[in-house]
């Protein structure tokens, strides 16, 4: 494998056809293929994705991302001109406050005020920041989050282009705490039934939380992929998820990570023996080929875009030109791709 100082973005490319990129989600969550990939023995197997229980031991310990994607896509209008601006809800600063994008941003000078929901919510622009992005005071009546369910739409990722019908399916089944801009989307894949089904097999399972933000599709623009900079996320890890995870480690478990943003907040608040505390704040850890897993053993992931840090992140748990390999046989075999799409375990 090339030397981490040598990677390229480019190193990261496959082709993909633009008719595998999964529009829709499938009627039943857990019925999405598998890929699963054998680190140790280089074997690549086909599976559905429920057979996920056959790999998962008593004593290992399944780590979920329990973050709520917010419907933070917000269509309005200009008081007084009556033009149509999209506004999308980056990060909530104070109450009220929020940082947002908005489209298109030109007209959106410093007071300029939004209509949504003809009246039900108003923002006023008060200020504008780095990448140009605006500050919006919002106001209305009752509750923000009840106000925003009524009238958001779910920020789907810019490849999706169909509508989304049903706002849950762009949620997980365990999602608890509102925050985020994407979905973690390997849990999606997850019913209730399954989850249950696997507790019952005595494996534990871990809940952490982090916030995905919009940064999660920001495509990589430098060639040497060391000059990246990495978009920033809110995680917490409580007191019961950090001992779960220490005594699984201790007693020889697995640590079963789903997704790349468990991962990520997993190999954030670890030390270097994979002793992991009780935390939160704000990660932008980068992890790419040449880095050593301090905590995740195993990972459930979906496929990813070409020459994403999400792909360099999946490659670093083994071997970039075997990831590479094995997505180009889920290209041959038509897996379905992204968000929507099905998923791959690395053992």
């Amino acid at each position: 494998m090339a030397e981490t100082t040598e990677l390229k973005k480019s190193d990261f490319y496959f082709d993909l056809p633009q008719e595998l990129i999964a529009q829709d989600p499938l009627e039943d969550r857990s019925s999405s293929r598998l890929l699963v990939l054998d680190k140790n023995t280089g074997e690549l197997s086909h599976h559905i994705f429920r057979d996920i229980i056959d790999y998962l031991h008593p004593g290992d310990c399944l780590v979920l991302n329990n973050t709520k994607v917010i419907p933070a896509r917000l269509l309005g209008e200009r008081e007084g001109t009556g033009g149509h601006v999209e506004v999308l809800l980056l990060k909530r600063k104070e109450a009220d406050v929020w940082e947002t994008l908005v489209k298109p941003g030109k007209k959106a000078r410093v007071g300029a005020r939004i209509s949504f929901g003809e009246g039900k919510l108003v923002g006023e622009v008060i200020d504008i920041v780095e990448e140009g992005n605006r500050l919006i005071r919002f106001e209305y009546e009752g509750i923000f989050e009840e106000v925003l369910d009524e009238l958001g739409q779910m920020p789907l990722p810019p490849y999706i282009t169909h509508r989304l019908e049903d706002k849950d399916r762009y949620q997980t089944v365990y999602a608890t705490h509102t925050g985020s801009a994407a979905a973690p989307t390997a849990g999606l894949h997850f019913t209730k039934e399954l989850l249950a089904q696997i507790k019952e097999k005595g494996i534990k399972i871990a809940r952490v939380t982090l916030h995905v933000g919009l940064g999660t599709f920001r495509p990589v623009k430098v060639e040497n992929i060391l000059e990246h900079h990495m978009h920033s996320e809110f995680y917490v890890i409580d007191e019961e998820a950090a001992n779960t995870i220490n005594e699984t480690k201790a007693n020889g478990g697995k640590i079963v990570s789903v997704g790349t943003t468990s991962t990520r907040t997993l190999e954030t608040v670890a030390d270097e023996n994979g002793h992991v505390r009780a935390c939160s704040g704000w990660t932008d850890i980068f992890i790419y080929p040449g880095y050593k897993f301090k905590v995740v053993d195993r990972l459930i992931t979906n496929f990813h875009l070409p020459e994403s840090t999400l792909l360099m992140l999946v490659s670093a748990l083994y071997d970039r030109e075997k990831i590479l390999e094995a997505y180009k046989i889920a290209v041959e075999e038509k897996y379905r791709f992204f968000s929507f799409g099905d998923a791959m375990l690395i053992l």
